[in-house]
C-alpha cells in the first residue's frame, strides 16, 4: 500500500472507532486538497472526540463538504452536505483595551471562529465561538473582567429558524413561480424566474442584462428599468445598485429585489422616478456563494472561486479555503489594509485587483455607463450605517461636505418611516480601516460623487440572521431613502445646471 493509502485507511478506522462518519463508505481522497488534508479532516474529528471522552464538553460538528461538482437540488443531497452550527455561541464582548482588542483579533484567526464585527475599541463585537471553545473564552473573558453577554448558545436554531428546511416548507407549491412571497428568503432559481417574469410583463420598461458570470458559471443578471431617453431625447443619468456581494448577508438581495418590485410593479406610484432615471440594479453580485449559503453554509461570506495559492500547501483544520471577499478586489488601494493574502481567510483580497469574474464584470460595466451614473449605491448588512468613502484613510475628499448633506436628508426620510435609526459616518471613521472595497473604487477611479455603503437591519440581534418579517419593513425604508437622494441629487443637478447657464449668459 501506498503511505497515503495507509494514513486514509487510519482516519477511516478512526472515523469508524468515534461514530463521526455514518457512512464511510461514501470517503474518498479529496483530489482538490491532496491525501493530507483528508487525513487531517479526519483525525481532528477522531481526535476531538477523544479529548471529549477523555476531558468532557462537546464535540465539533462534522462539516460534510459536497464535492466540487455537486449541485443537487435533492433534501437528502442538501441535508448531507449541510454545515452545521448545533452548540455554537454567539456571544457580544465589549473590549476596552488594547490588549483585548489584539486578543479578539487573534480569536478571529482560530478556525471556526467568526468575528461578526471588528473588534473595536470601546465598541461590541459579535463572535461566534464552536462548542468546543466556548466555556474556555467565557472563562478568559470573566477571569480579565472584559463584559460579554450570549445572545445565543445554538447558533443552528437561529439558522433553522430564519431558513426553514425545504422539506417543511412548500417553497412555490402554493404560489406562482414567477412571484415572491417577501415572508422568506428565496433560492437564486426563484430570484432569476422573478427578474424574467418582470421583463415579459413589463417589456416598456424592464430590460435583463447578463453582464457575465460568475466563477462557478452562473449568470449575473443585472435589470435596467427605464422609460426610454429624455423629454429632450437625451440619455438620462442613472443610478446603479448591488446587492448580496457577500453571500451570508441574505437581506441584502432581498432588498435590492424589493426596490425592483416597487419601481417595477407600482411603476405608475413611482413614474418620476423612472422617467428622470435609469435603475440598473444587480440583486446577486455573488450569486454562487449565495447558492452555497442556501445549500451548504449558511455563514459563508466569500466567492467559489478555486485558489491555486493552496494546492501545495496545507492549512490544520482550514477545511474550505475557496473563494475570496468580492469587497476586497477591487482597485482602490487593494490588498493595503484590511484585507488577507490567505487564501482560507474571509476576507482574502484575491490573486490580484479584479482577479474575479464578479468584480469584473460589475466594474467593466460601471465604467461603460461612467458618464451616466450618478450613485452608487452597494447593500451590506448588518449594523444600520449609511456609509460614505474612504473606507482605507481618514483624509477626507474635496466633496465629503455634499456627501453628508445628501446622506443626511436620506436617513432622516429614512427614519420618518419606522422610526429605524442608522448612523451616517465615513466608513473609516466608525470601522478599522480597509481597502479594496467596491464604493472607494467607483468614486475614486470612476468619478461617481454620490457613493454610499449601506449596511442595513439590524444591529446585532440576530446579525447575519436576520428574520424574514424585516424584509419588507427595511425594504420600504430604504427604499424611501434612496428615493429622496436621488430626487436631492437631481434637484441639485438641475439647479447646478441652470446657475451654469445664467454664468454663460
Amino acid at each position: 500500500m501506498q503511505p497515503h493509502t495507509n494514513l486514509l485507511a487510519l482516519s477511516l478506522l478512526l472515523c469508524i472507532v468515534n461514530g463521526l462518519c455514518e457512512n464511510c463508505s461514501r470517503i474518498e481522497i479529496d483530489h482538490h486538497r491532496g491525501f493530507v488534508s483528508t487525513f487531517i479532516k479526519y483525525l481532528d474529528n477522531a481526535l476531538d472526540f477523544l479529548f471529549q471522552v477523555f476531558f468532557g464538553g462537546e464535540t465539533k460538528p462534522v462539516s460534510n463538504r459536497p464535492s466540487e461538482d455537486s449541485d443537487s437540488d435533492t433534501d437528502a443531497d442538501a441535508e448531507l452536505n449541510r454545515v452545521s452550527y448545533k452548540g455554537f455561541h454567539l456571544l457580544r464582548i465589549w473590549p476596552h483595551t488594547d490588549d483585548a482588542i489584539e486578543n479578539l483579533k487573534m480569536l478571529g484567526e482560530q478556525p471556526r471562529v467568526q468575528l461578526w464585527l471588528p473588534p473595536l475599541k470601546n465598541m461590541s463585537v459579535d463572535v461566534i465561538l464552536p462548542p468546543n471553545m466556548a466555556s474556555a473564552v467565557k472563562n478568559e473573558l470573566t477571569e480579565n473582567d472584559i463584559e460579554y453577554s450570549i445572545l445565543s448558545n445554538d447558533i443552528e436554531k437561529m439558522i433553522v429558524d430564519q431558513n426553514p428546511q425545504k422539506s417543511k416548507r412548500k417553497w412555490f407549491k402554493d404560489t406562482k413561480p414567477s412571484k415572491l412571497t417577501w415572508t422568506k428568503f428565496h433560492p437564486l432559481e426563484d430570484i432569476y424566474n422573478y427578474l424574467e417574469h418582470l421583463q415579459s410583463t413589463y417589456s416598456d420598461i424592464v430590460d435583463l442584462i447578463t453582464i457575465g458570470k460568475s466563477s462557478e458559471g452562473r449568470e449575473m443578471r443585472v435589470i435596467r428599468i427605464s422609460s426610454g431617453k429624455s423629454k429632450d431625447m437625451s440619455l438620462k443619468p442613472a443610478i446603479w445598485i448591488d446587492g448580496g456581494i457577500h453571500a451570508r448577508e441574505w437581506i441584502s438581495p432581498a432588498v435590492a429585489l424589493f426596490i425592483i418590485r416597487q419601481l417595477v410593479e407600482h411603476n405608475k406610484s413611482y413614474k418620476n422616478m423612472i422617467d428622470d432615471l435609469d435603475w440598473y440594479i444587480l440583486p446577486l453580485a455573488n450569486p454562487d456563494g449565495y447558492v452555497y449559503t442556501h445549500t451548504v453554509d449558511r455563514l459563508w461570506r466569500k466567492s467559489r472561486s478555486e485558489n491555486e495559492e493552496t494546492s501545495g500547501r496545507y492549512f490544520w483544520d482550514q477545511q474550505d479555503c475557496k473563494g475570496v471577499d468580492l469587497n476586497r478586489n477591487w482597485d482602490h488601494r487593494w490588498n493595503e489594509v484590511g484585507a488577507s493574502d490567505n487564501p482560507c481567510h474571509e476576507t482574502y483580497a484575491g490573486r490580484a485587483p479584479f482577479s474575479e469574474p464578479e468584480t469584473r464584470a460589475m466594474s467593466n460595466f460601471i465604467k461603460e455607463h461612467r458618464d451616466r451614473i450618478i450613485i452608487y449605491l452597494t447593500l451590506h448588512s448588518y449594523s444600520q450605517m449609511w456609509l460614505m468613502p474612504w473606507s482605507s484613510t481618514k483624509e477626507r475628499h474635496n466633496d465629503y461636505d455634499d456627501l453628508l448633506y445628501m446622506g443626511r436628508k436620506a436617513i432622516e426620510s429614512l427614519k420618518k418611516t419606522h422610526g429605524t435609526n442608522y448612523n451616517l459616518v465615513s466608513k473609516q471613521t466608525n470601522s478599522y480601516p480597509i481597502s479594496g472595497c467596491s464604493d472607494d473604487w467607483a468614486k475614486s477611479k470612476v468619478g461617481i460623487k454620490y457613493s454610499y455603503t449601506i449596511e442595513l437591519r439590524d444591529k446585532g440581534t440576530y446579525g447575519y440572521l436576520l428574520p424574514p418579517t424585516q424584509i419588507l419593513p427595511t425594504g420600504k425604508e430604504i427604499f424611501t431613502a434612496i428615493r429622496t437622494l436621488a430626487r436631492s441629487v437631481l434637484s441639485n443637478m438641475l439647479k447646478n445646471s441652470k446657475n451654469a447657464r445664467k454664468i454663460e449668459k
